[in-house]
This record gives C-alpha cells, structure tokens and sequence, in this order.
C-alpha cells in the first residue's frame, strides 16, 4: 500500500515529512472557522513553506468546487496538497489534484487529515463527485488518487456532533461488510474489514453516546482507515450503488442513505427470503459469528447479524425508513426506476456477491418506505 499512516494525537508532527514547500490546504469552512485549519498552518509555517487555504467545499463535493480549486491551484503552483477534513474534503482535494497533475504534467504530493471516522477516503483511490444538475454521483477511480500520507489524529473528530458520528459510523461499517463479501475480496482485505468490523461493533455505541470518549474516537478512527483500506482492495457491492442513487436525488448523508439500506441488502445478497441461501450466506455467518452472533444454521446467524445491525442502529438513533426522513412518498415511488437504473450501472455493483436485476433493485428501494411501495 502506497499510503504512509500517521497514527495517534501528536501524529500531525509527521507533516514535517513531507517533501511540500508551497501547500494547498483544501478543506471546509467549518474548519477555518473553528481554527482547526490552524493547527496545519502553525506546522507549515515551522517547515518554511507557503501556503493557501481553499475553504469552499461543499457537502456531496460538485464538478463545480473541484473546479474552482483547480482554477486556484493554478494560480498559486502547489507541489502538494493537504485535504483536511471528511469524505467531502478528502475527495475534492483527490479529485483536484488529480486533474490539475493531468493539466500541469506534475505530480502533486498527496496528504489526508480525515476529520470524521468515516469514508476511509484516506487510504482509497476513489473519489465520489456529484453532478447537481443530473440528480447523480460519479465514484472516480485512479491509483494517481492514493494519498501518498495520512494523517488519523482522533482529536479532530471530537467535536463532531452525535448524528454525524452515527453516520459516519455506519457507513464504517457497511464498507467493511461490502468488502468482506465482494467478489474480489482476498485473505488481506478480509483481515482488514474483520477487525474494521469488530471495532465498530464495540466503540461506536460509546463514541455517539459519549463524544469526548477519547479512546472509543481513536478506535473508531482506525476502524474507519482499515475499512478503507479493505475496500480499496476488494471494491464494494449493492448497498453502496443503491446509496448513491438515493442520496443524490434526495440529498440524504451517505452514510445514512448506506445505513437504511444495508438490513436489505444483507438479506438480498444472503439470499434470508428465498427457500435457498445464496453464497455470500456463509461469509456473512462466518464474520457474524466473529463478532460474537451464532445461531444453529448459516441463515439464521444472518438473520442474528440483521437483527444486531438494527438494534444498533436504534441505539445511535438512525432511522429505519426514507419516509423517517421527511421525504414524500409520492416523489420517492417515482423516482424509484430511476435511482434503480442508476444503481445497477453503478461501478460499485460490479463486485456485489449477487447480480441483481433491475426489478429487484426497484423491489428494495420499496422496502425502505413504511409499509412498503406498491
């Protein structure tokens, strides 16, 4: 793996590694706000190196802001960028430098201080930018997008509120679970999303109930880098393209869209409905029974894992339908074939462990509504 790890509170000092004399800090403006931007600037200005801060990113990061940092960096000619910040930051500061080492034919030194525990966007070569206009996200891939650093100091993600933590957290979660079933997954992603899995399963019912839980926040920050790195080995499955889809057209977070839907696509991909269980049964008992689920019979352990999965959820207060969520039913019905299209062209559906047809990805997105769509 390409990606150096900084680990703990005092990691921020191995920003003086990096081989960067003029930085673009890309962040939100939250972290401007806050002063947390200041705790990189205070350390570039000890390393001598100018900088520039670009606080403009948005939630669900559009061509737009992408752009727009482009356009700055090449006015001020970095030879590195540093994203601080969640998914949003990290994957606009990936998918910018990207771009802008395409335009420029030179290579920019790549370094990621997540500030949730969230999207593993440190350690993946993936971005996820979204296209407003067209209601949809695009997942980018490239090993030019690999962070050549990260960053996972805890004390970043103390302030973020319970809500957030919980999203972020189950979007941990589903990515581990995604990866342990995909149909690329291997010994070494396993043994990163088995343990990505077990530290969700103990810390994050402490971190969102307790958010100044230092030690709870330091493991549910390396669960999120080893679910990152887990899936950036063996890619991910269904819940993710239907997640896209559905937050793109209805704005919901991505780790909540990934949390409404992963009881129903474990119990699609186990096959939990159908009078035979499907391959990906076995793996889902085998890492249910790791995290302390046994029942007589593979499908019923499934049905433990399903059954833990929504206590959890109740536990950090994630909703269980979209029509939780203030969303009109009418509109959602509607939109159904769509995000369904959507979701099966998605990359993501590529290394799901079951092919779906598209009328059974319709048939889930139904079950998301209270009582059901017709």
């Amino acid at each position: 793996m390409k990606t150096k790890i900084y680990m703990g509170p005092s990691c921020l000092e191995g920003l003086k590694d990096m081989p960067v004399k003029r930085a673009f800090l890309i962040c939100d403006p939250f972290m401007v706000q806050s002063g947390r931007s200041d705790w990189i600037t205070e350390l570039l200005k000890e390393m001598g190196s100018s900088y520039e801060v670009f606080s403009e990113v948005v939630p669900d990061p559009s061509i737009e802001v992408v752009s727009k940092a482009i356009e700055k960096m090449k006015a001020f000619g970095p030879d590195g960028v540093i994203a601080l910040g969640g998914g949003s930051a990290i994957d606009t500061a990936k998918a910018a430098s990207h771009i802008y080492t395409r335009l420029e034919n030179e290579r920019l030194y790549l370094a990621a201080v997540p500030t949730t525990s969230g999207t593993g966007s440190e350690v993946t070569n993936f971005s996820v930018i979204s296209d407003p206009k067209a209601q949809a996200k695009y997942p980018l891939r490239s090993d030019d997008m690999m962070p050549d650093a990260a960053f996972l100091d805890p004390r970043f993600t103390v302030s973020v509120p319970p809500h957030i933590t919980a999203d972020t957290g189950m979007d941990v979660l589903t990515h581990a679970l995604e990866a342990y079933v995909s149909v690329s997954a291997s010994d070494f992603t396993d043994a990163c999303a088995e343990k990505a899995v077990r530290l969700v399963w103990n810390h994050l019912g402490r971190t969102v109930e307790d958010g100044s839980d230092m030690e709870a926040r330091t493991h549910m920050h390396n669960a999120s880098c080893l679910a990152g790195i887990a899936f950036n080995g063996a890619s991910l499955g269904l819940c993710h393209s239907m997640a896209h889809a559905l937050g793109a057209r209805f704005h919901i977070p991505h780790g909540r869209s990934n949390a409404i839907l992963l009881p129903h696509i474990i119990s699609y991909n186990a096959g939990l409905l159908d009078l035979t269980e499907q391959e990906a049964c076995k793996k889902y008992g085998a890492i249910a029974a790791m995290a302390g689920i046994a029942a007589g019979t593979d499908k019923a352990t499934v049905h433990g894992l399903v059954r833990h999965i929504r206590n959890l959820m109740n536990r950090i207060k994630i909703p269980r339908y979209i029509t939780d969520l203030k969303i009109d039913k009418d509109e959602y019905e509607q939109a159904v074939r769509e995000m369904a299209e959507k979701a099966l062209a998605d990359n993501c559906t590529v290394t799901n462990p079951r092919k779906p047809r598209l009328e059974e990805i319709e048939a889930i997105y139904g079950q998301l509504c209270k009582g059901g769509c017709p």
